[in-house]
């Protein structure tokens, strides 16, 4: 199996646990560590709508919450139902922006396997973040 064809494999599955009740707009997340681990995210929706979450930052919290740290991301695949790929939204590009080196790959994809490359920074030109406090 090809590097691109699993992580398709695996952002679909991440996609297929997606809670979209509202939209019907499924995300799925793929995230890699450097070392190798990999967190599945997918949005979940609520009826107070601010109150959803998308499935980069899903990923990328459920991460965090097991000990990694800003930095110790190598890619993220974000997959969505639709004719083109999706881009992730502002709110996951910031917090993109806060946990990932600038250079890491964003790879995005639809249900037809067709795949975009973007890389954190280019999602985010002159992005802000707490690297800009110090």
């Amino acid at each position: 199996m090809s590097y691109q064809s699993h992580y398709f494999k695996e952002v679909r599955e991440a996609q297929s646990k997606a809670y979209a009740p509202y939209s019907r707009f499924k995300v799925g997340a793929y995230l890699r560590t450097k070392d190798g681990r990999t967190f599945h995210g997918a949005n979940v929706e609520n009826a107070a709508y601010s109150m959803a979450i998308c499935a980069e930052r899903s990923s990328l919290v459920a991460a965090i919450s097991e000990g990694y740290k800003p930095g110790d991301f190598e890619s993220i695949t974000v997959t969505v139902d639709s004719d083109k790929p999706s881009s992730p939204c502002g709110a996951c590009r910031q917090v993109l922006k806060e946990l990932c080196d600038d250079d890491m790959p964003v790879y995005m994809t639809n249900h037809k396997g067709e795949m975009i490359k973007s890389t954190v920074n280019e999602l985010l030109p002159l992005g802000f973040s707490g690297k800009d406090l110090n």
